[in-house]
C-alpha cells in the first residue's frame, strides 16, 4: 500500500484511502442495498459508501491504467461542458495485494442519486410507455453529446443511468471508456454512433425479452429504431433550416420558442432573407442544453432535470400571475414562491419517507396528484390536502429511483390520460 496513489480533484479524494484497495474489487463487501442499483459491465464495479449522504456513495471500477486515466479526462471535459454524465472522483493505481502482487487500476466516480439502470428499472413491471421514455431519453442525450462534438462510440442503455424527470426520464452518460471529442462530429461519425446504438439497444431488449421482462408485444428491433427515429427529430429541429413566413413579424421569435419548449438555449441563429422567392430561412447556429433548468436555477435556486425545471417554472409563473398589480420585482415573488410554496410542501413530507423521491421530482408528482383528486372530486382540493394524500397512499411505495412498487391503480389512471 505504500506506493497507493490516489489522483483526483476535491479534497473529499481523502475518504477514498480507507478503501480496501490491497483486495481485488471482486472480494469488496457490498451493501445489498447498493448492489441492487448496479447495473452489468464489462469490468467489475462496484458501489462504496463512506459516508452517510447520497453523495457519499461512489463507483469504482477496475480497468487498464491507460483506459482509467484517459476515461477521467474525458469524464471531467464532459462535467465542464455541461455534458448529462457522471463526476469523476480519481484514480487509484499502484495497488498491491497483500503478497506483494499488482492488482488494476480503479476509477472512481460519484453514484449518480435517483438513477437506476435500465435492467433494474425494466426488471419490474413497466409499461410500453416508460420503455419508450427510457428510449426517447436515450436519444436526447446522444443528441446532446453529439452538439459539443462528443462521439460516444458505445452508446447503450447499459452505459447510461436514468432518473425521473416529470413524467419522462433523463439519462446520464456512464461509460466515456469509447469516446472521443472533435471540434465538431462529421456526418459520417454521427451516423456511427447511431449504428452502434441501434445494435447495442436491440441487443439489450433482446435479452430483456429472452428473460421474461420486456413487455409482451414489444419488438426490440422497432424499439431499437425508435431510439434513431427519435434522434434523427431533434437533430433535424435543432440543425436544419426552417422556412418562416416574412410577414409574421414573430416568426422567429416563435422559432426560437419552439427550440425553448424543446428544451434548448439558442444563443446565435442566422436568418436569411430570399426576395425573389418570398421566403425567410432561419437557421440555428449555437444552441445549448438544459433552456428550463438554467432559467429555474437563476430565478429560484432550484437545481432540477429539465422538464422538472419547466414544471416548477410553470408553477412559479402561475403564482405570479395571480399577484396583484403592481407585480413586485420577480426577485421578491420568487422568494415568496420558494418560501410558502414549495418550501412548505417539502416541509410537509415526514422525516422517515424523506429522501425516497428527489424533491423537485416529488413537487411534480404533487402537482399531479393534485389534477388527479380534483378530478375525481370535481373541484380543487387544494396542494395541502394533495401533499398529504400524496405522503399516506403514493409516497410509501414509492423507492428513490422513480419507479412505482404499488399504486398501479393511480399509475394507470395517469398512463390512460396521457400523463
Amino acid at each position: 500500500m505504500g506506493d497507493l496513489r490516489i489522483t483526483g480533484s476535491g479534497g473529499e479524494i481523502l475518504s477514498l484511502y480507507d478503501l480496501p484497495w490491497s483486495k481485488s474489487l471482486e472480494d469488496w463487501t457490498e451493501d445489498p442495498g447498493l448492489t441492487s442499483m448496479r447495473g452489468i459491465s464489462r469490468h467489475v464495479v462496484r458501489l462504496v459508501r463512506t459516508g452517510d449522504r447520497d453523495e457519499d456513495v461512489y463507483a469504482v471500477k477496475e480497468t487498464v491504467e491507460e483506459f482509467s486515466k484517459r476515461e477521467y479526462a474525458l469524464l471531467r471535459e464532459l462535467a465542464s461542458r455541461g455534458a448529462p454524465s457522471v463526476e469523476p472522483l480519481a484514480v487509484v493505481d499502484g495497488r498491491l495485494d497483500n503478497r506483494g502482487n499488482e492488482l488494476p487500476t480503479a476509477l472512481v466516480t460519484r453514484y449518480l442519486p435517483y438513477s437506476l439502470p435500465y435492467r433494474v428499472i425494466l426488471s419490474s413491471n413497466v409499461t410500453p410507455h416508460e420503455i419508450n421514455m427510457m428510449a426517447n431519453a436515450l436519444a436526447l442525450l446522444l443528441v446532446k453529446l453529439h452538439l459539443i462534438g462528443f462521439w460516444w462510440g458505445d452508446c447503450s442503455l447499459s452505459n447510461a443511468l436514468f432518473r425521473r424527470d416529470a413524467d419522462q426520464y433523463s439519462a446520464y452518460l456512464v461509460d466515456a471508456e469509447t469516446g472521443e471529442f472533435q471540434s465538431a462530429l462529421t456526418e459520417g461519425q454521427r451516423e456511427h454512433d447511431l449504428e452502434i446504438s441501434l445494435f447495442n439497444v436491440a441487443a439489450e431488449l433482446e435479452d430483456l425479452a429472452i428473460a421474461g421482462y420486456l413487455h409482451p408485444g414489444m419488438d426490440p428491433i422497432r424499439s431499437s429504431k425508435g431510439v434513431i427515429a427519435r434522434y434523427r427529430r431533434l437533430w433535424a429541429a435543432l440543425n436544419e433550416p426552417k422556412i418562416l413566413d416574412p410577414k409574421d413579424r414573430h416568426a422567429v421569435e416563435k422559432a426560437m420558442r419552439s427550440l425553448q419548449d424543446l428544451g434548448f438555449a439558442v444563443e446565435e441563429v442566422e436568418v436569411a432573407l430570399d426576395g425573389e422567392k418570398g421566403i425567410l430561412k432561419f437557421v440555428p447556429k449555437l444552441v445549448a442544453a438544459g433552456y428550463h433548468q438554467a432559467r429555474l436555477k437563476q430565478i429560484l435556486g432550484i437545481d432540477a432535470e429539465e422538464l422538472q425545471a419547466k414544471r416548477l417554472l410553470a408553477s412559479f409563473d402561475r403564482y405570479r400571475s395571480r399577484e396583484p398589480n403592481p407585480k413586485p420585482p420577480i426577485e421578491e415573488s420568487a422568494h415568496t414562491w420558494l418560501t410558502k410554496v414549495y418550501d412548505h410542501v417539502i416541509g410537509m413530507i415526514p422525516a422517515d419517507l424523506r429522501g425516497r423521491v428527489e424533491p423537485a421530482q416529488m413537487f411534480h408528482e404533487i402537482l399531479e396528484h393534485r389534477w388527479y383528486l380534483g378530478e375525481k372530486a370535481g373541484r380543487d382540493l387544494g396542494l395541502d390536502f394533495a401533499t398529504q394524500d400524496y405522503v399516506e397512499k403514493i409516497l410509501p411505495f414509492r423507492t428513490d429511483s422513480g419507479t412505482q412498487a404499488a399504486a398501479e391503480d393511480y399509475a394507470s389512471d395517469l398512463v390512460a390520460q396521457g400523463e
